[in-house]
């Protein structure tokens, strides 16, 4: 009979594949039973974890990669067996004009700004979506995009509303603030603004009322 590989041994294995230029990892630990991915999570804190269908996500930084392994194996004394695969990374930038992380706006916050830019100066309202690069985004993004009031679209992303002045929705500066956060994360996609209204006056009430799809939003 096999014997079964310790999560130490699966992230050594994994650690010698990535490229040198290595800045954070994100990794998906799964296993049997509810039981197990709670206290898995549980253990797994400082690496800030998160429960999904699949197992429980969380990242860790190549600044302290001897850490990680010390974690992992908190996990094998307590013999939550399991698998442990890598979902993504993050890469140090480097200095020089040859590279080029993605066309268009560099961060989610840029694009944020450039849209805004293209707006008249007396807008109001608006509704707005955040398309995100990957599905795997969607856990950590909804944390991050928290304050705004996300509301899932129908892609990997969500949509939100945004007041200039006054009435129902996050300001611009704290919508720029969640995409900087979500940056910081390395988030990738673009930001959209859907629709758009000028010069509102709500009384008595929270603000214009948008109908997409037969819903209100």
């Amino acid at each position: 009979m096999l014997s079964r590989v310790s999560l130490v041994d699966q992230w050594r294995s994994i650690e010698v594949g990535l490229s040198p230029r290595w800045d954070e990892a994100r990794l998906l630990f799964a296993a049997p039973g509810r039981a197990s991915l709670d206290r898995a999570a549980s253990l797994l804190r400082p690496a800030e974890p998160a429960l999904s269908p699949q197992g429980v996500r969380f990242r860790w930084s190549r600044d302290d990669e001897n850490g990680l392994a010390a974690l992992l194996g908190r996990l094998d004394a307590e013999g939550l067996g399991g698998t442990l695969e890598l979902l993504s990374t993050r890469e140090r930038a480097t200095v020089g004009p040859t590279r080029r992380a993605r066309t268009g706006p560099a961060t989610l916050a840029a694009a944020w700004d450039g849209a805004l830019a293209e707006l008249p100066p007396d807008w109001s309202d608006l509704y707005g979506e955040i398309e995100l690069g990957s599905s795997d985004y969607l856990d950590r993004a909804a944390l991050m995009l928290s304050p705004v009031n996300p509301s899932r679209a129908g892609g990997p992303g969500f949509r939100f509303r945004c007041a200039r002045v006054y009435g129902y929705g996050a300001s611009a500066e704290m919508v720029r603030r969640c995409l900087e956060r979500c940056d910081a994360e390395g988030i990738t996609g673009q930001v959209r603004i859907l629709r758009t209204l000028s010069d509102t006056r709500p009384v008595a009430t929270q603000g214009p009322v948008w109908y997409v799809g037969g819903k209100a939003v």
